[in-house]
């Protein structure tokens, strides 16, 4: 098995994506047959009903997951919630699933994006610094 930091967690939802902001978290590569990764969020227990309702409904979902460095391109996942802890006024958030397959360059799709608003090279550049570090979301993602 392999542990990483987890610095940023957002949910994909069809309106976007929705950051859950971190008090801590780790990402673990189980590193067996099926390829398993296991997600610990430990987060405000202001969103308690937004995993249990995914818990209760057994729903699988995406996530994207800044994993070790803040400049690492999101890594995308299926997962789904496994179990739910209250631990004072926070709460530890079990996440079971895999890494999808298709791994995005985010920059180069950052810059393709950009380069096709035809945009001044200034612009561009202040543009992509900017949404390199604030990481929204892709047309094509």
């Amino acid at each position: 098995m392999k542990t990483f930091k987890m610095l940023s967690f957002d949910l994909v939802t069809e309106d976007g994506m929705q950051n859950y902001p971190l008090v801590d978290g780790i990402v673990i590569n189980q590193e067996n047959s099926h390829q398993s990764w296991i997600l610990e969020l430990f987060i405000s227990q202001k969103y308690h009903s937004i995993f249990n309702e995914l818990l209760e409904k057994k729903a699988v979902f995406d996530v994207r997951v800044v994993i070790s460095f803040p400049e690492n391109d999101p890594a995308p996942f299926r997962v789904a919630v496994h179990t739910i802890q209250e631990i004072g006024d926070h709460l530890s958030v079990l996440l079971k699933g895999t890494l999808k397959i298709k791994r995005s360059k985010y920059a180069e799709q950052l810059l393709a994006e950009l380069l096709s608003e035809g945009i001044s090279v200034e612009e561009l550049l202040n543009r992509f610094s900017h949404d390199m570090k604030t990481r929204p979301k892709l047309k094509n993602d």
